[in-house]
């Protein structure tokens, strides 16, 4: 509904129109609506919020790279997320070079497919370093030999597995790595005229930089689109119960082993005297008979206990326990 004039605000504006202050045009002009044009070929399936929380998504995909790869390359990596776009697939295929490195992920529970790009130089800086080499790539790519796809495919599975985690807060995906392609006319996986996004994400390992790129289809997402907004992302982000957590952890400590040690008693003896000990020998120590021993928990002392024996065996019956700075 538009805005209402009083009376006194008409007034005024047919007076500065009568003198000219305001020109009948320049209204117009101001008043008509901008018109964009809707390419209904490339329709705009991802809103700029989707993209956004794609990145969100990646981000945290990347600084998993960055603390698992180093484990199997023995060298520093570093991943940020470049840019995210939409565009039709076809566009993507024609921009793939040859020979390329494509990972197709069954995205299970979804129905469909997402494409990993893998830039061909950093394949085989990964190849050269898991080889023993420096992690140099080649000065001229050339097709991947049986062993190196074995590699490559070994390294790939590994990245496609640290996706689980990052797309927990919208969905617990289970990825399997269906084949990995060197040539982009085996990896037509959706309709060329198809919407995907498109993940670029830069990764340097050691001085050799390349990129990778994350394809997600319109049709393999469309299930969970409306959890791709920051609102929801925020929103499932629950606090984990610190009740449970610290179960969690008072499980845990219980199953760890620590040492337990009773001291009798102390005694100096020279090294002559501990060298010519033999059986049967009496050690004097520093203590009576019937007085509390210490219990150590690993250097700290924390019970007193008299001794004894329990099924044929040395014992000690805990009789004060000891609190902290006593």
């Amino acid at each position: 509904m538009g805005e209402v004039l009083s009376q006194s605000e008409i007034d005024n504006l047919l007076a500065a129109l009568t003198t000219g202050e305001l020109d009948v045009n320049e209204m117009q002009e101001t008043s008509d609506k901008q018109v964009k044009d809707y390419d209904f070929k490339r329709p705009a399936k991802f809103s700029k919020e989707h993209l956004r929380t794609l990145e969100i998504i990646y981000e945290h995909y990347g600084r998993l790279i960055s603390t698992n790869l180093p484990l199997y390359l023995r060298k520093s990596v570093q991943t940020t997320v470049a840019s995210s776009e939409t565009v039709t697939f076809s566009e993507f295929s024609n921009a793939l070079s040859n020979p390329v490195i494509l990972g197709i992920i069954d995205f299970k529970p979804l129905n469909g497919n997402i494409i990993v790009e893998l830039s061909p130089n950093l394949g085989f800086a990964m190849i050269d370093r898991m080889l023993g080499g420096a992690g140099v790539p080649l000065e001229k790519n050339r097709d991947f030999s049986e062993i190196e796809m074995t590699i490559i495919t070994k390294l790939m599975i590994i990245c496609m597995q640290l996706m689980k985690e990052p797309w927990k807060n919208v969905l617990d995906i289970n990825p399997i790595m269906e084949r990995i392609e060197t040539n982009a006319q085996f990896a037509q996986v959706i309709a060329p005229s198809d919407m995907i996004a498109i993940v670029t994400m830069n990764i340097r390992i050691g001085d050799t930089e390349g990129f990778m790129n994350i394809c997600l289809p319109y049709f393999t997402l469309e299930e969970v689109m409306d959890k791709l907004n920051t609102k929801y992302w925020f929103s499932t982000m629950q606090k984990e119960d610190s009740s449970d957590y610290h179960e969690h952890i008072e499980s845990l400590i219980k199953r760890v082993d620590v040492p337990v040690r009773a001291v009798l008693g102390r005694s100096v003896v020279s090294v002559n005297e501990f060298l010519g000990l033999q059986v049967g020998d009496v050690i004097r120590l520093d203590s009576a008979v019937e007085s509390e021993m210490d219990i150590f928990v690993g250097n700290i002392r924390k019970f007193t206990a008299l001794p004894g024996s329990s099924k044929d065996k040395y014992a000690v019956r805990i009789t004060t326990v000891r609190r902290e700075g006593e």
